[in-house]
């Protein structure tokens, strides 16, 4: 802040126009790392809604098997899916093939007017988990990937 002297006493001028520009440059470079982080930040607790869904359906899977020695209920996957609601992120589909060997696949699929395109997660009957994500991002063969450099 600057400040003048005139006739002995002290008056405010206010600030400069660089002190200004300073500082609006200095938001602005907190603002271009700020912003994108948050965003990432968002889309990686969206995953967490289509890998709990996953997880909890493999265990009704398995559930349903211990108790009918089949993953199947007629031509398709043993326990009834979730009905998707206006606050999911992920819808989830169920593949099963009949024997031997029994085997399922339990995918879930980004929901695109939630920010979601292009993100898929499945886990089969072994308990094999893959990631696919929008770019090349998020994408693992072998686990759920959380983040974009594909790790878990």
């Amino acid at each position: 802040m600057r400040t003048s002297r005139f006739a002995g006493r002290q008056s405010v001028a206010g600030f400069t126009l660089i002190e200004l520009m300073i500082v609006v440059a200095v938001m602005g470079i907190l603002a271009a790392i700020a912003i994108p982080m948050y965003g990432d930040y968002v889309t990686r607790s969206k995953i967490i809604d289509g890998t709990t869904k996953l997880g909890d359906y493999r265990t009704q899977m398995e559930k349903y098997f211990m108790d009918n020695r089949t993953y199947l209920n007629g031509a398709a996957c043993g326990p009834a899916l979730a009905v998707a609601t206006g606050n999911d992120e992920f819808t989830i589909s169920c593949a099963a093939a009949a024997g031997p060997p029994q085997t399922y696949t339990v995918t879930a699929t980004g929901i695109p007017a939630r920010g979601m395109s292009g993100f898929k997660y499945t886990v089969d009957q072994a308990n094999a988990k893959t990631s696919t994500g929008p770019g090349g991002k998020y994408t693992n063969p072998t686990c759920w990937a959380v983040r974009k450099d594909g790790s878990c």
